[in-house]
């Protein structure tokens, strides 16, 4: 894939030729192609540069886990001193450092009386589906159209797709399986049932027809933006999986801990059987983990090796990430009131800002936030399912505005419905700046229409 970009430096373009040379596309996750290709080379704070020196406050975060920030003080520090302290990879054994972050997060966390620590979210998600699984000895599950929960063969599926692909909206039923990229085995085992968020009538309808183990769900869907539940869903997904006996599974590799230090199901108040956190735990270092109640975590240990399922990893619990994670945690519950009060008061004034900008240039959208997470959607309501955004959102109005901030020295990062992210590093001048470049897109983009109705 050819990634250089018309007018690019010769420093960019050189770059991008010498690792696309020797790495598919150029980067190590596909995730991270964006047009216009960019390079960055440093992040502090709420800002990051990029190969040519050109500053832009950062709103993706990395996909949102730098939560204190880029290159925190005080987690770096807790990093340089976790390197001079002799500690290692031992390999053999328990450690120290991982027992002290487990036991920090078991006593400040409800959901998590246990915990076992992984390095990505896509490892701790597969690892609650097989979890899931040992303990109901079913294997089937159920898991939400527009939803992202990792790259595991079952678990890459129905993320972003097309009208075309999915067909008309399906209630109550499931929708046909679309996997994300080829070389899976996920519509040959029949075992993973997507249905819509929020449409509880088709998880009943899957649960009547099979076996399963285990729904898996984001509380907010944050990977199509911020699609929030609707009164009663989440309670009611609560109390499916009673009726059914299927465990109920929060993804919050996205909301934990950037909404609350017990994650969304803090707020909400409703309590999953397994959860699943990352990003925000370690500030941008690579953890992950897997918690929930006692007898169910027991079962990486069950003494009958049939009920046992496999965990494994020669990084799990790395002393690096495992003290980044430590000072995330202890700077947040030191400092929650403070933390939690800006980001929402910094997102207030954005969300006020942005549905002030586009009524003013007459634009029919809408603005979704949850604390320091936020969106915005061009049409009329926010959406209660990835079938509302598709028949309604202007995904191609919504890129151009995301290149033009770009330009502006705002990095939206440029694909569509993908949520922004404030940090406890931006400011209210960061927010004001962000406004007044934002209100400079709008009017570029929407002037750009052509009489055909496409951006031109």
């Amino acid at each position: 894939m050819d990634t250089t970009t018309v007018g690019a430096s010769s420093r960019l373009a050189s770059l991008l030729a010498r690792n696309s040379a020797y790495i598919p596309g150029g980067v190590s996750s596909i995730n991270r192609i964006i047009d216009p290709s960019l390079v960055f080379v440093k992040g502090e704070g709420a800002h990051i540069w990029d190969i040519d020196g050109k500053r832009y406050i950062d709103y993706h975060a990395a996909f949102a886990p730098h939560f204190l920030g880029h290159n925190f003080g005080p987690i770096n520090e807790a990093v340089a001193d976790m390197l001079r302290s002799g500690e290692s990879l031992f390999g053999a054994g328990t450690t120290v450092p991982e027992g002290n972050l487990a036991e920090l997060i078991c006593k400040n966390v409800p959901i998590a009386e246990k915990v076992c620590l992984q390095n990505t979210g896509s490892e701790a998600t597969s690892l609650a589906i097989r979890l899931s699984r040992a303990i109901t000895g079913r294997q089937h599950f159920i898991v939400v159209q527009g939803g992202y929960n990792g790259n595991q063969d079952e678990l890459a599926c129905n993320v972003f797709n097309t009208l075309a692909e999915i067909g008309p909206r399906v209630c109550p039923g499931e929708y046909p399986l679309r996997p994300l990229g080829a070389g899976t085995t996920l519509e040959a085992t029949h075992f993973v049932h997507p249905v819509n968020f929020n449409d509880l009538e088709s998880i009943r309808y899957v649960c009547r027809r099979y076996p399963v183990a285990a729904m898996i769900t984001e509380p907010i869907l944050q990977n199509i933006g911020v699609v929030r539940p609707l009164e009663g869903y989440l309670q009611g997904l609560r109390t499916l999986a009673d009726e059914f006996g299927f465990l109920l599974i929060f993804d919050e590799v996205k909301t934990g801990f950037r909404h609350a230090i017990g994650g969304y199901s803090e707020i909400c108040g409703v309590k999953p059987d397994l959860v699943t956190y990352g990003k925000a735990v370690a500030n941008g270092y690579p953890l992950a983990l897997v918690g929930g109640k006692r007898e169910y975590m027991d079962y990486i240990v069950h003494p009958d090796p049939e009920k046992r399922p496999m965990v494994g990893g020669t990084y799990n619990g790395h002393p690096v990430a495992v003290a980044a994670a430590i000072r995330t945690l202890e700077y947040l519950l030191a400092n929650r009131a403070q933390v939690y009060r800006h980001v929402e008061a910094l997102g207030q004034e954005m969300e006020k800002g942005l549905r002030d900008i586009f009524a003013a240039h007459g634009v029919t959208a809408s603005i979704a936030r949850q604390g320091s997470a936020f969106s915005y959607y061009l049409m009329p309501n926010n959406p209660v399912d990835f079938h509302d955004i598709l028949e309604h959102h202007d995904f191609e109005r919504d890129v151009a505005l995301r290149r033009a901030l770009i330009d502006l020295g705002v990095f939206f990062v440029p694909i569509a419905t993908k949520q922004c992210s404030i940090s406890a590093a931006h400011t209210a001048e960061d927010v004001r700046f962000t406004l007044a470049q934002f209100e400079r897109a709008v009017s570029t983009v929407w002037a750009g229409r052509t009489a055909s109705g496409k951006v031109g």
